[in-house]
């Protein structure tokens, strides 16, 4: 099994300013490199506290190779509904040349009705949108001279340039959330998948949808999971808990706030079941994610016993990737529970 890192800035301009946070992220980054984790992972999303500093993962990625040697730079997630794939194609390769062939590319479809309609965008069109947007960039980063007609984007005896380092391009993900169909489409199609921890009885039956949807279609091995979880680890579980339960609760407020359009009322056919998923996260809490895994907060002893209990009751999953710097967690204490997780937890998990 392995870990990595996730940047999910949750900060607006009254709380820190885009330039210190950056600095901070940076640093811990490297930091992250130095100790053995595995990714480093960094969201799009626009215009509000939650996500909103993130708005080209790309752009800081590309830092933070610089500052990195050996963990893999992953985007998490770039947005095809928002982005041209003629200009995020040439980007991706960009990316992957100057990090010397570390990229992994995760695609999302975008889930909050407020960038939607601040991009002029349907919600009913996401799966549209999501599909030839993916289709499209892995053409042009397989293929030369690409001609493909779209419902969106039509592009003509195209070669994007710069050509990927990596043959034949970077390895895609797919995030997925609550839908039972995007975790088949990714398994279907031979794609990693991106998840959210949430309770098992829900999370095992779509991971395993996901691998059988692979398996189904001929695919070598059985697939590739990653999941993210909110992490703080100390020596003392007290401390623990008393440090990061209030930043996981401003968190959840943060993302509730973010995309309360689907508690008002909006709905749409390519969201099935959000406005179930939000209001549950408005009545969520940090003990509650705690219960359920989605957080690993506590002692070493606490956070590996939690990371065991998860393998066995999601069915297994490759790689977690962990949020350390969440809502306004200091970066010297972030730093600290990195530290003591490379130490006293990894290890445990080496191998598995």
């Amino acid at each position: 099994m392995q870990f990595g890192v996730q940047f999910f800035p949750d900060v607006g301009p009254q709380q820190r300013s885009a330039e210190a946070y950056f600095g901070d992220a940076l640093d811990l980054a490297e930091e992250a490199d130095r100790l053995g984790f595995t990714h480093i992972r960094i969201v799009e999303h626009y215009f509000h506290r939650y996500g909103g500093y993130s708005p080209n993962p790309i752009v800081f990625l590309a830092a933070a190779a610089q500052r990195t040697r050996r963990a893999r730079l992953v985007t998490g997630a770039v947005l095809p509904a928002f982005n041209h794939p003629l200009k995020l194609a040439g980007e991706i390769a960009m990316l992957d040349a100057i990090s010397g062939g570390r990229l992994d590319v995760g695609f999302a479809r975008a889930f909050l009705p407020h960038e939607f309609r601040r991009f002029g965008r349907s919600p009913d069109e996401s799966v549209a949108r999501f599909r030839e947007g993916i289709e499209q960039v892995d053409l042009l980063l397989t293929r030369e001279n690409v001609s493909h007609r779209g419902r969106f984007h039509t592009i003509e005896n195209t070669t994007s340039l710069p050509r990927p380092t990596q043959n034949p391009r970077p390895k895609f993900y797919v995030a997925a959330l609550n839908s039972l169909e995007s975790f088949e489409f990714a398994g279907r199609m031979g794609y990693s998948v991106m998840a959210i921890a949430f309770a098992a009885a829900r999370m095992r039956p779509l991971l395993a949808a996901y691998r059988e949807a692979w398996r189904r279609a001929g695919h070598r091995g059985t697939g590739e999971v990653m999941i993210a979880f909110h992490m703080f680890c100390h020596a003392d579980r007290g401390e623990a808990r008393r440090v990061a339960m209030p930043l996981i609760d401003d968190y959840l407020r943060s993302l509730v706030d973010a995309a309360s359009d689907w508690l008002d009322g909006q709905i749409s056919a390519d969201y099935p079941g959000y406005d179930k998923v939000i209001a549950a996260l408005k009545a969520s809490n940090a003990a509650e994610q705690m219960e359920t895994g989605g957080a690993w907060v506590g002692s070493p002893d606490d956070i590996a016993a939690t990371v065991a209990r998860l393998q066995d009751e999601f069915g297994g999953f490759e790689h977690a990737s962990l949020q350390v710097n969440f809502n306004l967690m200091p970066c010297e204490l972030a730093r600290q529970s990195m530290r003591l997780f490379a130490r006293e937890v990894m290890p445990r998990f080496a191998g598995a």
